[in-house]
């Protein structure tokens, strides 16, 4: 059911209505698997899907795109136009530097500010479009899912988001690495106490 480089362009005949997905299709592109203590293969397996998902989606995208658009002519700015087209389905509440409520991770009435799609959402959809566009036979640097305008794109909104709602997007330090950069404390050299108090 994947649609490889050649079948996506050849499919875009149909000149339907400027992106008109269907909002059940294109809210799936953005759910996330949920992390479970099961095995590798499962998680493997979900991303996969998700992945496939996701990729059928963009296809249907490019199909409906005015004018239709072939996946050899898209560029960042068409997946730019991806995810601002993506963030009517957005769930994740950002407000506007006029609201009460700008900066508050907690706010604690309604607001009337836009839902968007979250940050986290559309990084991990970017990566899985990446690594499905080169699955499907295109080019690492013709990729238009790693084009520098969609890298801006994604740290503009995190740092909008990370504004607007008050949470902090910084990665968390891997205990491992901090405990390597503390100066260990060495014993005395042999034979210190003997001379130290020689005296």
């Amino acid at each position: 059911m994947d649609h490889s480089i050649s079948e996506m362009n050849s499919s875009h005949s149909e000149n339907t209505s400027s992106l008109n997905i269907n909002s059940t299709t294109a809210s799936n592109v953005l759910i996330a698997s949920s992390p479970s203590s099961s095995s590798t293969t499962n998680s493997s397996s979900r991303y996969e899907n998700q992945k496939r998902r996701d990729w059928n989606t963009f296809g249907q995208y490019l199909k409906n795109h005015r004018p239709p658009l072939s996946l050899s002519r898209c560029s960042g700015a068409h997946v730019l136009e991806f995810l601002r087209y993506l963030d009517q389905f957005g769930k994740t509440k950002v407000h506007t530097p006029i609201c009460p409520f700008y900066g508050h991770p907690n706010p604690p009435a309604p607001c009337p500010c836009p839902l968007r799609q979250a940050w986290g959402s559309l990084d991990a959809l970017i990566g899985r479009l990446r690594a499905a566009f080169e699955e499907n036979g295109g080019k690492p640097e013709a990729n238009p899912f790693g084009a520098r305008a969609v890298r801006l794109y994604l740290r503009e909104v995190r740092d909008l988001q990370s504004k607007a709602r008050g949470i902090s997007y910084e990665k968390k330090k891997r205990k491992r690495a901090a405990q390597q950069q503390q100066i260990p404390v060495l014993p005395p050299p042999p034979g210190y106490y003997n001379h130290a108090f020689a005296n």
